[in-house]
């Protein structure tokens, strides 16, 4: 009876070990899965999101270059912005195939279907507008931008921000459904561990260690993609060289300033601030010291107006600023008067002797233009017209000279 005890007391240790090591083997399997798994999605996915966010970049900038197209009265411009807009065109195009080589859910494949609809009636369009400039109906040309060109733009770039977010969801349910794994698994280890010997408890241990080492790198992975997603979302709407706010993010926040004028009856000024004689400075210097010029430039516009007030880049010398809240016209010719000021302040500019100056146009809702693109169409002219005289200005003095 004693031997036969031995054997089964034996026989049953020897089991419990085994489906101890069985149970710890089997765990470690599935999380080493479960992380392979979470590892390609997320991976997959980010590269999903920049492609998107690339295309939805470029997108933006082809409508922009046709918005400037039918500004622009410069044939040579012009030609130079319709280069751009086929370049932005080629980006896109290159975005698609890209995501598509990576292949989509059923999900992805119906939202990527419908952006390639949305995409020949966009394409329709432009070719519309780019027929009617080529044959000088630039005037029709601008009527069928507002009219299609760029509520169509607006609606795809609705659609690439909702695909994003279906990304976004997808790594966030891959992360989730990871640690509800690894919770079970730990929760089954401690149950059938309890029942173990010192060996068992040992092999616990262990299998508890390589699970805290997996769940570190689950909450690495997190925050590494999080940080990769605001870093996505700044390239996307700042400049990368003075900080300040692009083309896009201007717009956003302009539609949104005028949306609250309209409802409160107050005003919103524009000016279209542009650098005078810049290109010397590149010329002479070289474009890293012209890059230093326009970063000082940024920090100064950014000190001359309030913190309400929006200051973006959007050329290579030119910068646009948003004023909101405004009484009056006379708040538009203090602003300027305080950028004039801070810009011809400290006129040895890193040792180099420049001055800076710039011409500034204004327009102010809702006396010289009742949407976006009036008023930044009349803060250019504006300008423009202020750069003109200064340039006759100073033709007449060398000439007198």
């Amino acid at each position: 009876m004693k031997r036969l005890f031995f054997l089964i007391a034996g026989s049953a240790f020897l089991a419990l070990i085994v489906l101890i090591v069985a149970l710890t083997a089997n765990s470690i399997y599935q999380l080493s899965r479960y992380q392979d798994h979470m590892n390609r999605v997320v991976e997959t996915n980010g590269r999903k999101i920049d492609i998107i966010t690339r295309t939805q970049v470029a997108a933006h900038a082809r409508t922009d270059r046709l918005l400037r197209m039918a500004i622009e009265t410069d044939p040579f411009v012009r030609d130079a912005l319709f280069l751009d807009f086929n370049r932005a065109g080629f980006m896109v195009g290159s975005g698609r195939r890209a995501l598509i080589q990576l292949g989509f859910t059923s999900q992805e494949k119906s939202k990527f279907d419908d952006q390639s609809n949305h995409i020949r009636r966009i394409e329709a369009v432009q070719e519309k507008i780019t027929d009617l400039m080529s044959r000088d109906k630039v005037e029709e040309a601008r009527q069928v931008l507002v009219a299609e060109a760029i509520p169509l733009q607006e609606e795809f770039n609705t659609m690439l921000a909702g695909y994003r977010e279906t990304l976004q969801r997808a790594n966030d349910e891959a992360l989730t459904q990871a640690r509800k794994d690894y919770l079970h698994s730990r929760r089954m280890m401690i149950v059938y561990g309890a029942l173990a010997t010192i060996l068992g408890f040992a092999l616990g241990w262990l299998t508890l260690d390589r699970l805290a080492h997996t769940t570190r790198k689950i909450d690495q992975q997190m925050a590494d993609l999080k940080a990769s997603y605001r870093a996505l979302e700044e390239e996307a709407t700042h400049d990368p060289l003075t900080g300040l706010a692009n083309r896009r993010l201007f717009y956003d926040r302009l539609q949104h300033a005028l949306r609250q004028a309209k409802r409160h009856g107050k005003k919103v000024g524009v000016l279209f601030v542009d650098m005078n004689r810049f290109k010397e400075v590149n010329d002479i210097h070289g474009h890293h010291v012209g890059d230093a010029v326009l970063t000082e430039v940024a920090a100064r516009l950014i000190k001359s107006v309030r913190e309400s007030d929006t200051v973006a880049r959007v050329g290579g010398d030119e910068f646009v600023v948003l004023l909101e809240d405004l009484r009056d016209r006379n708040d538009c010719y203090t602003a300027v008067k305080k950028i004039e000021e801070s810009l011809s302040r400290d006129t040895n500019l890193y040792g180099l002797g420049l001055e800076l100056s710039a011409s500034i146009g204004q327009a102010i809702y809702p006396d010289d233009g009742t949407n976006e693109d009036q008023l930044i169409h009349a803060a250019d002219a504006a300008m423009y017209n202020i750069k003109t005289r200064l340039s006759e200005a100073r033709q007449r003095s060398l000439f007198n000279q």
